[in-house]
């Protein structure tokens, strides 16, 4: 699983004019991309990584301040355009696939006591967020 993950200041994702998920403040905008061989395990091992990782404001994870996330599902993580002008999309795992993972991560991340908001999977999503830093980082488990 890999994740893109960028420090907020709020964050929100729209889909058919309708704001379907949104965090105000300090918080993480998630995006996960799954690809095959990934399972719940690694779902667990992300959001462990994401609610326990010290990059948020004065060096503090999302744990010791209750920041909330958004997590949205990001196929394009895995796209490959080293060759031609067109990306590949081969190490994208499936949607049924993908799918239930990223609810996994959302659910693990709620188990360990997180506020999440999420993205709705295969729509089309418009995602605005006021980056904080800027800082961005990206997780591979």
């Amino acid at each position: 699983m890999r994740a893109v993950v960028q420090r907020v200041d709020g964050a929100q994702v729209v889909v058919d004019g309708e704001t379907v998920g949104e965090i105000e403040g300090e918080g993480l905008c998630v995006l996960v991309g799954v690809t095959h061989g990934d399972d719940p395990d690694k779902a667990a091992q992300l959001a462990r990584k994401l609610w326990s990782v010290r990059i948020l404001e004065g060096e503090k994870s999302c744990s010791d301040v209750n920041a909330p996330l958004l997590v949205i599902s990001q196929f394009t993580l895995y796209g490959d355009a080293r060759k031609g002008r067109r990306p590949t999309w081969n190490a994208a795992a499936p949607g049924e696939v993908a799918e239930p993972l990223v609810d996994e991560v959302v659910a693990q991340l709620r188990a360990l006591g997180a506020l999440v908001e999420t993205g709705r999977f295969g729509a089309d999503m418009r995602v605005s967020l006021t980056n904080h830093g800027p800082f961005t980082l990206q997780i591979e488990v």
